[in-house]
């Protein structure tokens, strides 16, 4: 398959995507930071909850899309499933920093410290430096096969610290709190996550379109390269 073969998202979808995208996160935001008030102990530095848990799901989320599209890739050798699955390690490449600065962000005030190596952050920065690795990888190929084959097998790997992450505060003794979940939280906070975290999962969503796009006109440009430098070589 050649790269003019790959399905490319619809502009239009996109555009409408993007709008109901800021809406919504328009409405996720006011609602964390005027609709519901400060939590009883930890005060108004609570509300970074409602971008903190929202940030750590899709991170796992991507790295999870990242993990299928290798699978897929190597069962089919099908270059869209690499294009995806690189879209994908790059988005949660940023959500999970972002998860980590709001991290210690709110750790100051209530932990007393901006960083503690505490298991639920640990497996997270090691997460962060597994998937950064991935795209480090792909820079040292320059045949296209060969680094998707490369990324898919570490894409597979690295996926096992991803339910590690998640199991961290379960498995061992931490400082950071169980996942958030209806049953620890008052109604009011429970919505206003929920909102939250549909607006971030709509946020992703765009963010792959658009970088799936770019991927394949990435792409596009390689094989142009590619097939240039055969025809000097010939």
């Amino acid at each position: 398959m050649t790269i003019n073969d790959l399905p490319r998202p619809n502009p239009g979808r996109a555009k409408l995507l993007g709008a109901a995208t800021l809406l919504l996160f328009a409405a996720g935001s006011a609602a964390g930071l005027f609709l519901v008030p400060a939590d009883a102990l930890q005060g108004e530095v609570q509300r970074l909850l409602y971008v903190h848990v929202p940030a750590a799901w899709l991170a796992m989320l991507s790295f999870f899309v990242v993990f299928v599209m290798s699978v897929l890739y190597l069962i089919q050798r099908d270059p869209k499933w690499d294009l995806l699955a690189v879209s994908a390690a790059e988005i949660g490449i940023v959500f999970t920093a972002l998860a980590l600065v709001l991290g210690s962000l709110w750790g100051k005030p209530t932990w007393g410290v901006w960083w503690t190596w505490d298991p639920r952050l640990t497996t997270t920065a090691i997460m962060l430096m597994i998937y950064v690795g991935y795209l480090v990888v792909r820079s040292f190929a320059d045949d296209p096969e060969k680094r998707a084959r490369w990324s898919a097998i570490i894409g597979i790997v690295g996926f096992v610290d991803v339910p590690i992450v998640y199991l961290s505060v379960l498995w061992w003794r931490t400082l950071h709190q169980p996942p958030s979940s209806p049953r620890s939280m008052a109604g009011e906070f429970v919505y206003v996550l929920l909102l939250n975290v549909a607006a971030f999962t709509l946020l992703y969503i765009f963010l792959m379109v658009r970088r799936y796009r770019l991927a394949i006109a990435e792409r596009h440009v390689e094989e142009l390269r590619l097939t240039r430098d055969d025809g000097r070589i010939t």
